[in-house]
């Protein structure tokens, strides 16, 4: 490149990294939002059907840490076959 008084190059050679500075100032100061509709909310906290469930499923962790619980081999037999054969 020629530089003469005629074609005089005015380039400041830190202004790419002013530049990319201020960038940086500004991406550190925006903030991602996050909100959660009361819909949500309730969809998080879980339903009746869930906490019946949860009660169950701990008698039935009790029953069988006691050894309570009873297998009866027939039953379960006979809920496989209806289940398979609907």
């Amino acid at each position: 490149m020629k530089i003469n008084p005629y074609q005089s190059v005015q380039q400041n050679q830190y202004r790419k990294q002013v530049e990319k500075s201020e960038k940086l100032a500004e991406t550190n100061t925006k903030r991602d939002k996050l909100e959660i509709s009361s819909k949500a909310l309730e969809m998080q906290q879980g339903n009746r059907i869930e906490k019946t469930r949860l009660e169950k499923v701990e008698d039935l962790k009790k029953q069988i840490e006691s050894g309570d619980y009873k297998v009866t081999p027939q039953a379960i037999a006979s809920k496989f076959y209806d289940y398979w054969n609907k």
